[in-house]
């Protein structure tokens, strides 16, 4: 094709496209005026019109008679309308009350599978050897065996003198018996011998005063503020206050001993775990994970899954699962620490810190326990149904035990809300919780308020709602409900030789040194691969709520979606109306006050006439002074120019169209 050709056909369709370009926006501009005179000029109804549209030609029942039908059965169908509507209202209040309490609904479901092992959490119920730390607990030891006397022994004659007793830690925190035989006069008692009216233990004994456990409460005094605020801690029974009073002590000793010594003192594996069979596979403490927990000591995890991956179960039966036989040494327990002989055990998800006090278990020495497992894990559906945390990221409580690397539990979260609460009050953290970088735990030394600051947190109510409402379950949880039954182990016919065969594995000795009353024997297993999954699911979903609306919208007065889009499209006309009325209001106003104001009224024309063909008239000297207000003189008089608007010729609508801007 030629060169001039082609840009001669091209010139003619850049032409033609300049056109249909020039059409499409002159069109757009048309559609755009009309769309400015529509606003401006509004729906065209006043409120009665619209209204009176509306009856005539919505879709809903009753409206419609309300206009055609005559007085009488106008007002009852205005009246019938009005109270089935007032009742369509009503039930959508309760309907979306109800969605909006986002109820749940429980499912459960049985399933069939291989599952994981469990972990297994090991603990023995004394934290410590006593031969280990007996250096430790000389001193308290003492005290304790002395408050022992007084209260088995409680005439002074028969109780040992307190002289030589290192009293540091008694005076600290003592215990009192609190004499109420006069409930008018109660007098306080220290059980090494002093008494005081006041609570103080520091005083001279009342002579010839005598109190025994019996007869009187057994406290214990914590006092802060340099022993000016003083509180009691009572108990029902002797036993009970000792031991508390002693746990107590025994926290401030142990949380000035590094990590490392407290893990030296503890039992180790090797001597705690004797035996241990998965299956048909032999394993060893080897295969156990060591972890310190302050109230327990060493405590070892079995398949716990965080460097390696969680041990399958090859099928359902004792003979599938986990055999151990421990030992825990019950000749060297710390005799006023751990008052319970057995080992301590929990079965946990793994990755998950094991809170063995509050969820664990004991098995008996001298026995065999046997642990049948079943299933149990829970999917809840989080906000807003249930109050829950997928992994603890939007819980408003610090994580203290992150640093073990396992996975949120409301446990965790418990302990770190009081542990937080316990610095923040109380300037140091307890012992047996973890501690924030850059804290201490509480000791007599260093903190002497902190007991009583304790106490105060452990009683109070308040700190239990505010923790319980900060944490959340987790929203995937799996619970192992445990079926426990129990025999003696070993018989008395096969006691000697297995005794034996234990001393020779671990001691190497060919004498016993396993007791029968400090050995025992563990069996863990599936009872079956059935599992059961309790998972919520929503009770009120958006499809029942828009069904029981409309159900409802059309029960009572006929309508669907398209009677309340109608019903909507009045609201706006309405609304519109009202803009477009109060905007031609509040110019009129500004109108109105931009005129100025005149203390009198200006000549007429027919005065001006006067003044200019009377040569007599003069204006009165006062008004020429005064002027108008704005400070210009009064006009010369003269002939007033004629009114050539009023002689022209204008169309009909075209006043109508100026008449309808000014009112906007």
């Amino acid at each position: 094709m030629p060169t001039a050709a082609r840009n001669l056909r091209f010139a003619h369709h850049r032409a033609i496209s300049g056109w249909y370009t020039a059409g499409a926006t002159m069109h757009v501009k048309k559609y755009l005026l009309k769309g400015l005179h529509r606003l401006q000029k509004g729906p065209g109804y006043s409120y009665k019109e619209l209204l009176v549209w509306y009856c005539n030609n919505t879709n809903t029942h009753g409206p419609k008679r309300i206009i055609c039908e005559g007085p009488k059965k106008k007002a009852l169908w205005l009246l019938l309308t009005l109270l089935f509507a007032c009742l369509v209202c009503w039930q959508w209040g309760v309907f979306i009350r109800t969605y909006l309490g986002w109820e749940v609904s429980v499912a459960l479901s049985l399933g069939f599978k291989t599952m994981d092992f469990p972990a297994v959490t090991l603990c023995n119920a004394s934290p410590f050897q006593y031969s280990k730390v007996k250096h430790l607990l000389k001193d308290l030891d003492e005290l304790m065996e002395a408050v022992l006397e007084r209260i088995v022994a409680p005439e002074p004659g028969r109780a040992n003198a307190s002289s030589t007793l290192n009293l540091t830690i008694w005076n600290h925190t003592p215990l009192v018996l609190i004499d109420e035989r006069d409930p008018r006069h109660p007098v306080v008692l220290d059980l090494l011998g002093s008494n005081n009216t006041n609570g103080s233990a520091s005083g001279s004994p009342a002579p010839g005063r005598t109190c025994s456990a019996q007869e009187c409460k057994v406290a214990m005094r914590l006092c802060s503020l340099n022993g000016t605020a003083c509180a009691f801690w009572n108990f029902t029974s002797a036993t009970q206050a000792v031991t508390e009073w002693y746990v107590l002590q025994a926290t401030n000793i142990f949380s000035q001993v590094p990590r490392q010594e407290l893990v030296a003192m503890g039992y180790s594996a090797q001597r705690m775990i004797l035996a241990c069979l998965f299956g048909t596979e032999p394993c060893s403490h080897r295969n156990f994970t060591a972890i310190f927990y302050p109230y327990y000591g060493n405590c070892y995890i079995f398949n716990w899954g965080m460097t390696k991956k969680a041990l399958p179960s090859a099928n359902p039966g004792s003979e599938f699962g986990l055999k151990l036989v421990l030992d825990i040494g019950q000749e060297d327990y710390v005799p006023f620490l751990a008052s319970t002989a057995g080992a301590r055990l929990l079965l946990h998800e793994q990755r998950t810190y094991p809170f063995i006090r509050e969820e664990g278990i004991y098995a008996m020495t001298g026995t065999e326990t046997s642990i049948g497992v079943l299933v149990d894990k829970l999917q809840r559906m989080g906000e807003p149904y249930s109050p829950c945390t997928v992994n603890g990221s939007d819980v408003a409580v610090q994580n203290l035990y992150s640093d073990y690397n396992t996975t949120y539990s409301i446990q965790a979260c418990l302990h770190s809300c009081f542990q937080d609460h316990m610095i923040h009050n109380c300037s140091c953290g307890h012992y047996l919780y973890p501690l924030p970088q850059g804290e201490r735990y509480c000791n007599n030394q260093d903190f002497p308020d902190w007991a009583h600051c304790y106490l105060d947190l452990r009683i109070s109510v308040a700190l239990r709602e505010t923790c319980i409402s900060m944490c959340k379950e987790s929203c995937n949880d799996t619970q192992y409900k445990m079926t426990i039954s129990m025999a003696d182990w070993p018989s008395e016919a096969s006691e000697d030789w297995i005794l034996h065969v234990l001393s020779q594995e671990r001691d190497q000795s060919p004498n016993i040194t396993v007791s029968r009353n400090g050995i025992v024997k563990l069996n863990i297993y599936f009872q079956e691969f059935n599992y059961r999954t309790i998972e919520e699911s929503a009770a009120n979903n958006i499809v029942w709520l828009l069904s029981n609306l409309g159900g409802q919208f059309g029960f009572w007065m006929g309508g669907s979606v398209l009677c309340l889009i109608e019903f909507g499209e009045i609201i706006i006309d309405f609304l519109w109306i009202t803009i477009i009325r109060l905007v031609a209001f509040l110019r009129s106003l500004r109108r109105r006050r931009a005129r100025a104001p005149c203390d009198s009224p200006p000549p007429t024309v027919a005065e001006l006439v006067e003044a200019h063909t009377n040569f007599g008239f003069q204006p009165d000297p006062a008004s020429q002074a005064e002027g108008y207000p704005n400070g210009q003189p009064l006009p010369i008089p003269g002939t007033p120019p004629p009114n050539y608007d009023s002689l022209r010729l204008q169309p009909l609508d075209t006043i109508e169209s100026d008449s309808e801007g000014d009112a906007i």
